[in-house]
């Protein structure tokens, strides 16, 4: 095979799904969880959902759902407090198991992963089989079910995913990845949060058809540098490479909340989820951080940013507990409800030496 033909060959890319991971988890150790409704987080007047297991599910409860609000849903709904040391154990058992077939690995989080398996460590032709092995020995080591996607491209190989979950695959090939792309509505695309689908449904633009429909400058003008990447996804393309060295400026997460919040207990709370999410982001990908940013948005809308940097990077979740709780505390008594709270970790270093988390999270 020639440079021009191994260049022009479809990638093969796989993306996997951990199955309500952190739900999982708890119900594999804990037998009486089992095959009953579960969330993870805080049980709470201010909790958070973290995650649901599918019977939860099944009463609409979902990830990022008020406590209050999950419980109505599901009276029979079982809290259990999450064990990020746990989860962060068993997603490094999963990734020994993505090294079997690729160095391309690019984490999402610790429950996701995309995979590019174009050339693989096994010589395997078909990334299907790829897939099912990977999962298979997922369930043999872990006892936990993931879902895989299959496809060409980064995005179209999420979207597969989430097609036959829970313990499935599916397959999006390069002959109908167009044709999917145009029949979906526009809210279920990956990288299009409620925000922007609402933006879009203004302009007109409610599937992907009609995001087809659409040209490049008039996305550009309407979104900015993400014009381009709706305007090949439109079309079912997605250059993207899988990065498994990519280094990030930052890692942010933030949350508004159902009813503003006035204490800081309440709101203590409120940001936990947030800091489990970028230290779990931090951590998978070995990446130290010295700087972190809190971010207040108000009932009015007005926001404030307070900074804390460190002399070397972060070394467990505890440390950036302390100091999320140093830039929240002056914040109260708030002189107006708050509406959003939000925590950015910058000034990042690659690399395992950075983070220890051995020391301060034993197994």
């Amino acid at each position: 095979m020639d440079q021009n033909e191994h260049a022009n060959r479809p990638r093969k890319i796989l993306h996997i799904d951990m199955d309500a991971f952190y739900a999982s988890v708890e119900q594999r150790d804990n037998p009486e969880l089992r095959g009953k409704p579960v969330a993870v987080g805080g049980s709470a007047a201010r909790g958070v959902v973290a995650a649901a297991s599918y019977e939860a599910r099944k009463f609409g409860v979902h990830s990022a759902m008020p406590s209050v609000t999950a419980k109505r849903k599901c009276p029979e709904l079982i809290f259990v407090r999450p064990r990020f040391d746990i989860y962060r154990a068993v997603s490094m058992q999963i990734r020994e198991i993505f090294a079997e077939y690729t160095p391309m690995i690019e984490p999402l989080s610790l429950d996701e992963a995309y995979l590019d398996v174009t050339e693989n460590l096994k010589g395997m032709e078909i990334a299907t089989e790829i897939a099912t092995e990977i999962r298979a020995k997922i369930k043999a080591a872990t006892g936990l079910n993931a879902s895989a996607g299959i496809s060409y491209n980064k995005f179209l190989a999420k979207m597969a995913s989430d097609l036959n979950k829970p313990n499935g695959q599916a397959v999006i090939t390069p002959k109908n990845g167009p044709a999917f792309v145009q029949g979906l509505p526009v809210k279920k695309f990956h990288g299009v949060g409620p925000a922007t689908a609402e933006k879009m449904h203004r302009l007109g633009i409610e599937t992907g058809a009609d995001l087809f429909g659409k040209e490049l400058d008039f996305l550009i003008n309407h979104f900015g540098k993400s014009g381009p990447y709706f305007y090949g996804i439109a079309r079912g393309i997605d250059n993207r490479q899988v990065k498994p060295d990519r280094v990030r400026k930052s890692v942010g997460a933030e949350d508004t909340f159902v009813e503003d919040v006035h204490a800081f207990e309440p709101a203590r709370e409120g940001i936990q989820p947030l800091i489990d999410k970028v230290w779990s982001y931090c951590e998978v990908n070995s990446i130290g951080a010295k700087t972190v940013t809190l971010k207040v948005k108000y009932s009015d809308f007005q926001q404030i940013t307070r900074s804390k940097t460190v002399p070397v990077p972060l070394t467990s979740i505890f440390e950036l507990e302390e100091i999320v709780a140093f830039l929240l505390q002056p914040v109260f008594p708030a002189r107006k409800g708050i509406r959003l709270l939000g925590v950015t970790l910058s000034s990042l270093e690659q690399g395992a030496e950075q983070m220890s988390p051995q020391l301060d999270l034993p197994l």
